[in-house]
C-alpha cells in the first residue's frame, strides 16, 4: 500500500479490528446482533469492550464518549476517562460492556419539544452496533442514540435506523417477490458532496455576523464576482491545498473515503465528495467531516464557513444527496442495464420512487429546509423549492414506451451519434444529459437530492426518503402478494407500474427548473411550492404524514409534534440572533463609521468655504441621508422584533417572523449595503467581500 494510505481506517475499530481482536464466538454474536439475527448478552458485551479499551488505549486514547446527534443539528459528547481508582489507590483502566452500551447524558437540556419537562433530566444514549467506533481527539467515540426516560427518540440517528429497517423489510420483500427469493436484506446507500467557503480567520475574527450567524448580514459584492466562470474547477490555491491535505489524512484515518476535491463556482467556494457509504454511515461521516473541516481550517488560519448563503449575490452551498438502494449481495436496485423496458425490477423501483416523491413533495421540501437555507433555494445556484424528478429523455422513453406497450430501446440506442477525439478505442458514454436545476435528479443508477443545505444534519432527508420508498414499496408488495406464478407477477408488476406514471407524471420535469415559465407549469400541474422552512414544517402535523411514519414504526405521533415545535423554536431562535447582531453591528460599528466619515466630510467641505466641490457638498447630503434611514430602518426592525418576541415562540409566530421581520432585516440591509459603496475604508471596520473572496 502506498504511503499516503498507510493510515486509512487506522482510527477506526471496523470490522477488520473485530475479527482479528475477538474470539471467534464474540465475533459471529456481533455480526448476528448487526444483522438483526441476535441480541448481544453481557458477557459477550464485556468481551468487546476489553478488546476495544484495549485497541483505544493503544492509540492514545485516555477517554471514551458516547457520541451522539441530538436535535441541535450539532453533534454531542461527554467523555468519561478510562481510569479509576484501584482497591489500593492506584489508577487501573477500567471499560464494561455496561459503559460500552448504555450512558446517562441529561435530557432536559437538549431540545425535546416537550416530550420532556425541564426537571425531567434523565436520559439514555445506547450503543448503534451498525456504526463503527473510532477515535478523535484522543478520545474513543460510539456513536449511539438518545432517547428519554420513557423510550422517545431525542435524536436524529433512532428515527434514521428505524428507516432503514423499515426501507430493508418493504424493499426485500417486493425483490423476493419479483422472483430473487435469496435477498435477505437492503440497504440505502449514500454519497453527500460537500460545499463550503473557506476565508482568512483574521477577517473572520472582525465580523460579528460571521461568527454569531455563520453568514454575512450586510455585505456590497465585489467588483467581480463569478461571472467569468473562472473559480470553477480551476488551480486549487496552494494554501487551500495544503488545508485539502490535512483534511483527506484526518479522514483517512477515521476511514472515510474522501475522493473529490476541487473549487466550486463562487470564489472562495470548494468542494468534498467521499465514495458511498450504508447511509447510516454516511450520515455519520458527514458529521465527522463538517467537523474535521472546520478545525483543520483553523490550524491554517483559514475559517471555514458552513452555511448555506454566506455571501449575498454569488453561489450558496449545499449537500447534494446520493441515494441509491442495494442489496446484501451487492445488487444496485436503480441499476437500468442494457435494456431498462426488460429489467422489470428496474422499473418497478424507479416507478416506486416516482410516487413516493410525489405522494410526499412537502415532506421532502421539509427534511432539506432550514432558516439558512431558505437563502438558497430558488436562487441561481440552487434548485427551486418546488420539488420535481428529473429522469432524462432515454429513461422518460422508457417509461413512454411501456405506457404505450412498445418495444423498449437498448442502452445504445441512447449514445450520443458522435466521436469527440480519434485514437481512443473505447469512449464510455452516458445514457442521459444532466439536469443541474432539479431538485431530484436521476444519475444513472441513483438518485442525487440537490436541495439538502451545505450546515444541516444528512439524518431528516435519509430517514424521509428511506421512509417514503419503504411505504411506496408496500403499497406495491399488497398488490404482488397472492399471485402464484412469477410471469403473472411480473406482468401484474408492469400494470403497477402504468398506473403509477399515469398518475404521477406531473412530477417529472426536465427543463430549465430556475424558470419563471415552471414556477407557473408547476403550479398549473398542481405541484405544491413553500417558499420558507417554517411554513414546511406543517406538513408534520398531516394525518396523511403521521400516519405514514407511525405505521412504519419511525416516529410516534409525538415525537412528530415535538420536532414541529422543535423547529419553530430553533427558526425563531435563529432569526432572533440575527437580528440582535445585525443591530449590534449597526449602532456599534456602522453608525460610527459613518459619524467618522461625516465629520471628514464636514471638516472638508468648511475648510474650503465656498470653493468647496459639489462633490463634497453632495457626499455630506447622501451620508446625512443614509444615516437617517439607516436609524429609520433599524428603529422599526427593533420594534416589530421586541413585539414579536413576546408572542409564543410557535410556528405562527414563525411566520410572523418570516414575513414581517425578515424583510425588514433585508431594508437595513439594502442601507448598509449602499453605504459600503463609497464608505472611507479609513473609517469602515468590516473586512469586504473582496477582502474575504479574494484574499486565498
Amino acid at each position: 500500500m502506498e504511503a499516503p494510505f498507510e493510515e486509512f481506517g487506522s482510527l477506526v475499530f471496523d470490522e477488520k479490528e473485530m475479527r482479528e481482536r475477538l474470539p471467534k464466538p464474540v465475533y459471529t454474536s456481533w455480526k448476528k446482533t448487526v444483522a438483526n439475527e441476535g441480541a448481544l448478552d453481557r458477557t459477550t458485551a464485556d468481551a468487546i469492550a476489553h478488546a476495544m479499551k484495549r485497541w483505544a488505549l493503544e492509540h492514545g486514547a485516555t477517554h471514551y464518549t458516547h457520541w451522539f446527534q441530538p436535535l441541535t443539528g450539532a453533534t454531542a459528547e461527554k467523555h468519561n476517562a478510562f481510569v479509576d481508582p484501584g482497591p489500593d489507590g492506584e489508577a487501573i483502566t477500567h471499560f464494561s460492556g455496561k459503559n460500552l452500551i448504555k450512558d446517562e447524558p441529561d435530557a432536559s437540556s437538549f431540545p425535546s419539544g416537550g416530550l420532556r419537562a425541564t426537571f425531567e433530566a434523565r436520559g439514555y444514549t445506547y450503543w448503534d452496533v451498525t456504526s463503527p467506533v473510532f477515535i478523535k481527539d484522543g478520545t474513543m467515540c460510539i456513536p449511539t442514540i438518545f432517547v428519554s426516560y420513557t423510550g422517545e427518540s431525542l435524536d436524529r440517528k433512532s428515527p434514521l435506523l428505524k428507516s432503514v429497517k423499515a426501507l430493508s423489510a418493504a424493499a426485500t420483500e417486493v425483490v423476493n417477490l419479483l422472483g430473487d427469493k435469496d435477498v435477505k436484506f437492503c440497504n440505502s446507500y449514500v454519497g453527500l458532496e460537500q460545499e463550503y467557503f473557506l476565508i482568512r480567520k483574521e477577517d473572520y475574527e472582525k465580523r460579528a455576523d460571521l461568527k454569531m450567524t455563520g453568514r454575512t448580514l450586510c455585505g456590497a459584492p465585489a467588483a467581480k464576482g463569478q461571472e467569468l466562470s473562472d473559480h470553477y474547477f480551476g488551480a486549487i490555491p496552494t494554501s487551500v491545498g495544503e488545508f485539502m491535505k490535512d483534511v483527506n489524512k484526518e479522514l483517512w484515518k477515521l476511514g472515510i473515503f474522501a475522493k473529490t476535491e476541487h473549487n466550486e463556482v463562487a470564489p472562495g467556494q470548494f468542494e468534498l465528495a467521499p465514495d458511498y457509504a450504508s447511509c447510516n454511515m454516511a450520515v455519520d461521516q458527514n458529521q465527522l467531516t463538517m467537523d474535521i473541516l472546520k478545525r483543520e481550517a483553523e490550524k491554517h488560519d483559514l475559517a471555514c464557513l458552513l452555511a448555506e448563503k454566506p455571501f449575498d449575490g454569488i453561489n450558496g452551498s449545499g449537500k447534494h444527496n446520493n441515494w441509491s438502494i442495494m442489496t446484501d449481495d451487492g445488487q444496485n436496485l436503480f441499476a437500468p442495464g442494457d435494456k431498462p423496458s426488460e429489467n422489470i425490477r428496474f422499473l418497478v423501483f424507479l416507478c416506486a420512487f416516482i410516487k413516493a416523491v410525489d405522494d410526499n413533495a412537502l415532506l421532502l421540501r421539509m427534511s432539506a429546509s432550514s432558516p439558512g437555507n431558505d437563502h438558497r433555494l430558488g436562487a441561481n445556484e440552487a434548485p427551486p423549492a418546488i420539488i420535481s424528478i428529473y429522469l432524462g429523455s432515454y429513461i422518460e422513453d422508457q417509461l413512454k414506451d411501456l405506457m404505450e406497450d412498445k418495444p423498449g430501446k437498448s442502452a445504445d440506442d441512447a449514445v450520443p451519434d458522435f466521436t469527440p477525439i480519434s485514437g481512443l478505442a473505447y469512449i464510455p458514454h452516458d445514457n442521459s444529459d444532466r439536469n443541474r436545476t432539479s431538485p431530484v435528479a436521476f444519475t444513472g443508477n441513483r438518485f442525487e437530492f440537490r436541495m439538502l443545505g451545505s450546515s444541516m444534519s444528512a439524518a431528516l432527508v435519509n430517514t424521509v426518503m428511506n421512509t417514503v420508498m419503504a411505504d411506496a414499496l408496500n403499497d406495491i408488495a399488497k398488490q404482488l402478494e397472492g399471485i402464484k406464478y412469477l410471469q403473472d407477477v411480473r406482468s401484474k408488476a408492469l400494470d403497477i407500474c402504468r398506473g403509477i406514471i399515469r398518475e404521477h407524471s406531473r412530477i417529472l420535469f426536465s427543463g430549465d427548473g430556475y424558470s419563471e415559465a415552471w414556477v407557473k407549469e408547476a403550479e398549473k400541474r398542481g405541484l405544491p411550492n413553500v417558499h420558507s422552512f417554517i411554513e414546511s414544517t406543517e406538513v408534520l402535523a398531516d394525518p396523511k404524514t403521521v400516519d405514514m411514519f407511525t405505521k412504519l414504526g419511525v416516529y410516534t405521533k409525538s415525537e412528530l409534534a415535538a420536532r414541529k415545535a422543535i423547529y419553530a423554536e430553533q427558526y425563531i431562535s435563529t432569526i432572533s440572533i440575527e437580528v440582535r447582531t445585525l443591530l449590534e453591528m449597526v449602532h456599534h460599528q456602522i453608525l460610527p463609521a459613518m459619524t467618522a466619515d461625516l465629520k471628514d466630510a464636514g471638516e472638508a467641505a468648511a475648510a474650503a468655504g465656498t470653493a468647496a466641490p459639489k462633490y463634497l457638498t453632495k457626499h455630506v447630503s447622501e451620508l446625512s441621508k443614509s444615516m437617517d434611514e439607516l436609524v429609520k430602518t433599524a428603529d422599526k426592525l427593533e420594534k416589530d422584533f421586541a413585539a414579536l418576541s413576546r408572542k409564543p415562540a410557535d410556528g405562527e409566530t414563525g411566520k410572523e417572523f418570516y414575513y414581517t421581520i425578515c424583510p425588514e432585516m433585508e431594508a437595513v440591509r439594502a442601507v448598509l449595503d449602499t453605504y459600503e459603496v463609497y464608505a472611507s475604508r479609513k473609517n469602515y471596520p468590516l473586512p469586504t467581500y473582496e477582502d474575504m473572496l479574494f484574499s486565498l
